[in-house]
């Protein structure tokens, strides 16, 4: 059915440098296999996925899919055929027409016969093709929402949407590039059964690329492991999975629990509705009261949906509950988080943020972003920026709402700041980037403790690995030494390998520094590693709470996520 061989490719980078991205590989799959393939960032696999795909040009080699052959010079008739034969579909594409489930399948397939899937009515389509659109939706699980509006239906929905819309296009092979790696356990398992049903009833062949060993374990009847750029191995998914992760670090144990402060963060009577139009309220945060005791590390899980980034963006003040109060122990007294001005500017100060969209100045040095952070975190931060704002007449609550907008992601707070009519400068003149010579002061035990070399910091992020520049973001974060940190699901879409670095990093930081963390995650394994104590949230409401393994089990069975019924097994087999 697949046949690729010899296949590489080099990415020429504008400084002159060179990649090599693929290096001769070869691979042969079955019509109607599933292949999965595994393997570290960096390793060629989304590369090797849209060289399959027809979208990426390589060096040398060549493709057969079929009766479809494709090499480097091959023409555009070549090129449109493959395509034709494959669909993709990306982690994080969510391109949906603003109509309901069935209306959006029903244009796919119209574009697939008629060319043009823009088409200004749909009467006449649901007449040719409503039936073959709800059976596809039935086939992903979705025949239930089928006239729910797309835009409105959950993270795992829409990537199960995007499904039926990629197989109205009857494609011979079904690429899939790390779907639901962002998902909570619920979703995933709906992606992953879909994926099944794809397979054994259309006869669909899928190459899936995902880190994850538990997908691999559940989904792939034969895996490929890819290290820099070659296929190194395959064979059965336990065998190459315990190949894999044969080198990652031991896992560093955790704080003692009876090592715990006393309370540092109240969040009490927190209550906030969310209305989306066509849909009337989909989200009530009611009733949640919850304490964060100094030195722990909590984690919030539950579905998608359930409120888990607001009910963390509250409580850091990020945004406003409807009634409630959230207070932080600074220096013996409380805080209310949702009070503008001094004192709150001085917990924000003491605070780090890390949301799920991260990102580094990609065409800036380590240094660099490090000594901007500094300028926003700094302990002379506050009444340095005071003065500043005197100068400019800007009063202290003005001030301090005006620093909250440091804790946001860019977009967002570039956003908030053209709402009220002032330019992104304004931030830059009230918290200027720290002194160079003190930036390696600061950096120096943080690097440490991530075990991050020094000789980063003169490096542009875009030169580092998929692995160090989660570890330089966290590293931005803790620079500034916060007590408190917050993390809304940034290491989700990581590679276990990493995954353990990042977390034996945060235990460290934990026991180092005496950091308090806040997260919420999804992958199981992070929170049975990391956490001292679990919180489960379901529909807006604190449900339970206590010992991670227990809530992390218990989860598993709410779920339904039968893709991690194996999971104990199959991690002592990989520590064997």
């Amino acid at each position: 059915m697949i046949k690729i061989k010899n296949l590489s490719k080099t990415y020429k980078m504008k400084d002159g440098a060179e990649i090599e991205a693929l290096n001769n590989v070869n691979l042969k799959v079955d019509k109607g296999e599933i292949v999965g393939i595994i393997g570290m960032s960096g390793s060629g696999k989304s590369t090797l996925l849209r060289i399959l795909r027809g979208v990426e040009p390589f060096d040398t080699g060549e493709i057969e899919i079929g009766d479809i052959k494709v090499t480097p010079t091959s023409d555009s008739y070549q090129n449109h055929k493959l395509k034709k034969a494959t669909a993709i579909q990306l982690q994080r594409s969510f391109g949906l027409w603003s109509e309901t489930a069935i209306q959006n399948v029903i244009r796919k397939l119209s574009g697939a016969k008629y060319g043009d899937e823009a088409i200004t009515g749909l009467d006449f389509a649901y007449d040719e093709f409503g039936d073959e659109a709800m059976e596809l939706l039935k086939l992903v699980g979705l025949d239930h929402k089928a006239e729910h509006f797309a835009p409105v239906l959950s993270g795992g929905e829409k990537q199960r949407l995007i499904m039926a819309r990629q197989l109205a296009k009857k494609p011979d092979v079904l690429l899939l590039d790390e779907p639901a790696t962002m998902s909570c356990p619920r979703s995933k398992q709906e992606i992953l059964d879909a994926v099944k049903n794809i397979n054994q009833e259309l006869g669909v062949t899928v190459i899936l690329v995902s880190h994850l060993p538990e997908v691999h374990n559940y989904l792939s009847q034969r895996l490929v492991l890819m290290e820099n750029g070659s296929i190194t191995h395959e064979g059965q998914p336990r065998e190459i999975i315990k190949r894999f992760v044969k080198d990652m670090e031991p896992a560093e144990p955790l704080r003692d629990p009876a090592d715990m402060g006393e309370t540092r963060i109240k969040a009490e009577n927190i209550e906030r509705s969310f209305t989306l139009l066509k849909t009337g309220n989909v989200l009530n945060i009611e009733d949640v009261n919850m304490e964060i005791r100094d030195k722990e590390i909590v984690s919030l899980i539950g579905p998608s949906g359930a409120g888990k980034t607001v009910l963390l963006r509250m409580i850091a003040g990020l945004d406003t509950p409807d009634s409630g109060e959230v207070h932080f122990k600074l220096n013996g007294e409380w805080v209310d988080m949702h009070q503008p001005g001094i004192d709150r500017m001085n917990v924000r100060r003491k605070m780090g943020f890390m949301h799920q969209e991260f990102s580094l100045i990609h065409h800036a040095t380590v240094k660099d972003q490090i000594a901007a952070r500094l300028g926003v975190k700094n302990e002379n931060v506050v009444w340095e920026a005071k003065q500043v704002a005197k100068e400019l007449g800007i009063s202290d609550k003005i001030l301090d709402v005006l620093y909250q907008l440091t804790d946001l992601p860019e977009n967002e707070a570039k956003t908030r700041l053209e709402q009220i009519g002032l330019a992104p400068n304004i931030l830059d003149a009230l918290f200027p980037s720290f002194p160079d010579t003190k930036v390696k002061e600061y950096a120096e035990p943080i690097f440490e403790a991530l075990d991050l070399p020094m000789d980063i910091l003169d490096r542009m992020s875009y030169e580092l690995s998929g692995g160090q520049k989660v570890r330089t973001t966290l590293a931005l974060v803790l620079a500034s030494k916060p007590e408190i940190l917050i993390l809304d699901e940034p290491f989700g879409d990581l590679d276990p390998i990493t995954l353990r670095m990042v977390s034996n990093s945060l235990k460290k930081i934990n026991k180092t520094f005496n950091t308090t963390i806040l997260m919420v995650s999804h992958h199981i394994d992070f929170i049975e590693e990391v956490t001292t104590r679990a919180v489960m949230m379901e529909d807006g409401r604190l449900v339970m709470e206590g010992d991670p393994h227990k809530l992390c089990h218990e989860f598993i069975i709410k779920c339904k996520a039968y893709y991690l019924k194996d999971l104990d097994e199959l991690r002592e087999q990989m520590a064997g």
